[in-house]
């Protein structure tokens, strides 16, 4: 999935690519927990975090940690949820490609349509909030 993306030609505005570094990029999620659910991954094919460079380990943890600031500052998140999950038994939807999730939070914002409607509502496109994170991370954080 990951491969494809980067492999397709097409542009970050049209991927939802909204940082690229030298071993790693942040990625807007299509299938988003809330919107400005990020993934954070190297750009080469990996299982595990063991199987990382230092290079790529390095820099991933430096654009998980540009991307918790860039979410409060772009869309004002009171709080951010970080994790990964290795492996199709810890809920890995691409487990062949270590990404690790930020995703934004704010009070109040669970409500019962994803429990009962299997539903998520995001109040705003993709591509809108693609651009305001871009646009906060290019103001805010240092290269990677």
């Amino acid at each position: 999935m990951f491969r494809e993306i980067l492999e397709s030609g097409r542009s970050d505005d049209e991927t939802l690519i909204v940082r690229r570094g030298s071993d790693c990029f942040a990625i807007l999620n299509l299938h988003p927990y809330s919107g400005g659910h990020l993934m954070v991954l190297p750009y080469r094919e990996v299982a595990d975090p063991s199987d990382l460079t230092p290079a790529e380990s390095s820099e991933l943890w430096t654009l998980v940690t540009q991307a918790v600031g860039v979410l409060r500052v772009a869309l004002g998140a009171t709080g951010v949820n970080v994790g990964l999950n290795l492996g199709s038994a810890a809920g890995g939807s691409v487990p062949e490609h270590l990404h690790v999730h930020v995703v934004p939070r704010w009070s109040g914002d669970v409500n019962f349509l994803g429990a009962t409607a299997e539903t998520r509502v995001i109040p705003e496109a993709l591509d809108v909030t693609a651009a305001r994170i871009r646009s906060a991370w290019a103001a805010t954080a240092s290269p990677a």
